[in-house]
């Protein structure tokens, strides 16, 4: 059984225990991860193509390592205008062995997924929390105008 996924901007085919190099993804070393950009997904003679992807398909992988690629080193020149610039860049990228691929409708393993979840400090609030602090802050608002004094030019206005 093979797969083609997505990931990076790059399709890559593989199979179960292959050992691949993608773009960085999050996660720690050892964690289980899964795939869920799967476009095609064949089975000897059965073969499923997505459109452009198969939902429900998943690629379960777990991370073995991150590491920086090789340098490459970008070189730029304009002739006969002393214009010489010199860069240098290593991708960030992560090893991962593919653990187990799994068509529509079958059992998923429990994995962290590659989707970007945003992460809040603060526990998810009630509705009734809400309502209490939106009173107490309305509250605050109020007792701030009445404690107000009128501005200076109001006050020269009245003496005249």
């Amino acid at each position: 059984m093979y797969a083609v996924l997505k990931t990076g901007g790059k399709q890559y085919k593989v199979s179960q225990n292959d050992v691949i190099i993608v773009d960085r993804l999050s996660g720690e070393s050892g964690a289980k991860i899964n795939l869920d950009k799967v476009l095609m997904i064949g089975e000897g003679e059965n073969t499923t193509v997505g459109t452009p992807i198969i939902e429900g398909a998943l690629v379960a992988a777990e991370v073995l390592e991150h590491k920086r690629g090789d340098k490459i080193t970008v070189f730029k020149k304009k002739r006969r205008k002393n214009y010489r610039r010199t860069m240098g860049h290593r991708q960030e990228l992560t090893v991962l062995r593919i653990t187990d691929i799994l068509a529509t409708g079958e059992k998923k393993p429990i994995a962290k997924k590659t989707k970007a979840e945003p992460k809040t400090g603060t526990p998810k609030e009630t509705k009734g929390e809400v309502k209490a602090q939106a009173k107490a802050d309305t509250s605050k608002v109020d007792t701030a105008k009445t404690k107000r004094t009128p501005s200076k030019k109001a006050a020269v206005k009245k003496e005249k």
